[in-house]
């Protein structure tokens, strides 16, 4: 969303939050399309938007119709909020012939590069907690055993660049496999040696990629 909403945007919030993406997504276009024809559903899975959405309507008039029966609805024994959303959604852009896919990705990548902004000042502020050291750094353990880790609970708009800059401070690192479609949260690091993958669980175990859900880490896999 780049520039003014003429109308057919609508932010919801005070959404219940204790229900699967899915199933949002499945009410609220249940609640919504009623009023008329639905371009867009946007509901974030991150934290930070937990209990917010955007509803896209092809006319402002089914937008404004919606937003006064819907306001205040009581969704899940919780009233939702409605208001107009500030700016143009994607989708009505690229219906009225407005939409500019540069400018779009360079909204992309000034997010991205905050988003790795905040990662690196929390590693740095972390590695400054015990005194500059980086964990797993002692040795080469070339010798010992692979390791892999299972790592859960990744925000959907993380990256590989994201995952190596947060594990390559353990020594050993190898690779970094993001997970796709239902494991789209997950990822896959590996080490050559199983103290640096050790280490990098010991000192990464509920680590906030920038959001306040704590990673989890397993180690699943040792293989020669």
């Amino acid at each position: 969303m780049d520039e003014e909403n003429p109308g057919n945007t609508l932010y919801v919030n005070n959404l219940y939050e204790k229900i699967t993406h899915d199933d949002l997504m499945q009410a609220l276009r249940c609640m919504f399309q009623r009023y008329g024809t639905i371009l867009d559903i946007i509901a974030r899975k991150t934290y930070k938007l937990r209990g917010q959405a955007w509803v896209v309507f092809a006319r402002p008039e089914d937008a404004q119709a919606a937003k006064e029966q819907l306001d205040g609805f009581p969704f899940m024994n919780k009233p939702i909020r409605i208001a107009f959303a500030k700016t143009k959604s994607d989708a009505v852009a690229r219906q009225d012939g407005s939409y500019d896919e540069k400018k779009v990705e360079e909204r992309k990548k000034i997010r991205r590069d905050a988003w790795e902004a905040k990662v690196q000042a929390a590693l740095q502020k972390e590695q400054e907690a015990v005194g500059g050291r980086a964990p797993g750094a002692k040795k080469e353990q070339a010798s010992n055993p692979r390791c892999t880790i299972l790592v859960e609970n990744i925000p959907k708009e993380a990256n590989e660049g994201m995952l190596l800059l947060v594990f390559q401070r353990f020594a050993g690192l190898k690779e970094v496999r993001m997970g796709s479609g239902s494991k789209a949260e997950t990822a896959h690091v590996e080490y050559d040696n199983e103290e640096g993958a050790s280490a990098a669980v010991a000192g990464l175990q509920g680590f906030k990629l920038a959001t306040d859900k704590p990673m989890k880490l397993t180690i699943i896999e040792n293989a020669s």
